[in-house]
C-alpha cells in the first residue's frame, strides 16, 4: 500500500508540470506578439555589444601606442648625453683624419641615423625666433645686429619626438 500512494504522489507531482509545459493558446499568442519587440531588443544589446568591443579595441591600440611612445621617450632621455658627448667629441677633433677621429665620427653619425629612424628630430635653433615651448633661454645679450628675441647661439641641442619635446634647446638669446 505504501508503494501505492508514492506512486500517486508522484503521478500527482507530475501532473502540474506536464500542464504548465503546455502554453495555453492565450499564450502562444502573447508570445507571438511579443517576438517582434523581444527580436528589436536583441538586437539593440547585440548592436551595443559590438560598439563597446570596437571601442575597447580602438581603446587598447591608443593605450599600447601611448605605452610605445612614452618607452621610446624615457629611452631617449637617457642617450641624450651620450650623443652630446659624441657631438663634443666631433667638434674638437676638427680635421683631424686619424683612424679614432674617424671612428669617433662613424659612431657620433650612427647614433644620429637611429634618432632619425625613431622619429627623433634636432629642435631648430640658432636664427629662429625664442619660442618658450622649444627653447630654454639661459643667457641675453644686447647686440644690435640682431632682431628682438633672436637665437644667437645653442649651448646645448634640443630634440623632440613628432609633437613632443624631448629636451628643449638651451640657447643664448638677443634682446
Amino acid at each position: 500500500m505504501a508503494e501505492k500512494s508514492k506512486k500517486e504522489n508522484a503521478e500527482q507531482e507530475n501532473q502540474p508540470a506536464q500542464e504548465e509545459q503546455m502554453p495555453s493558446e492565450e499564450q502562444t499568442q502573447q508570445e507571438k506578439a511579443d517576438a517582434p519587440q523581444k527580436n528589436n531588443e536583441w538586437q539593440d544589446k547585440y548592436v551595443r555589444l559590438c560598439a563597446d568591443f570596437d571601442n575597447y579595441k580602438k581603446r587598447t591600440a591608443r593605450e599600447a601606442l601611448a605605452s610605445y611612445q612614452n618607452g621610446l621617450l624615457a629611452a631617449v632621455e637617457e642617450l641624450l648625453p651620450v650623443i652630446d658627448n659624441f657631438d663634443r667629441a666631433t667638434a674638437s677633433i676638427g680635421a683631424d683624419d686619424s683612424q679614432l677621429a674617424q671612428g669617433i665620427k662613424m659612431v657620433a653619425k650612427q647614433l644620429n641615423d637611429c634618432l632619425d629612424k625613431l622619429g627623433v628630430k634636432a629642435i631648430p635653433a640658432v636664427g629662429e625666433n625664442f619660442d618658450p615651448n622649444l627653447h630654454n633661454a639661459v643667457m641675453h645679450i644686447e647686440d644690435e645686429n640682431y632682431g628682438e628675441n633672436v637665437v644667437v647661439e645653442e649651448l646645448l641641442k634640443g630634440y623632440k619626438c613628432g609633437e613632443k619635446v624631448v629636451r628643449h634647446s638651451m640657447v643664448k638669446v638677443a634682446n
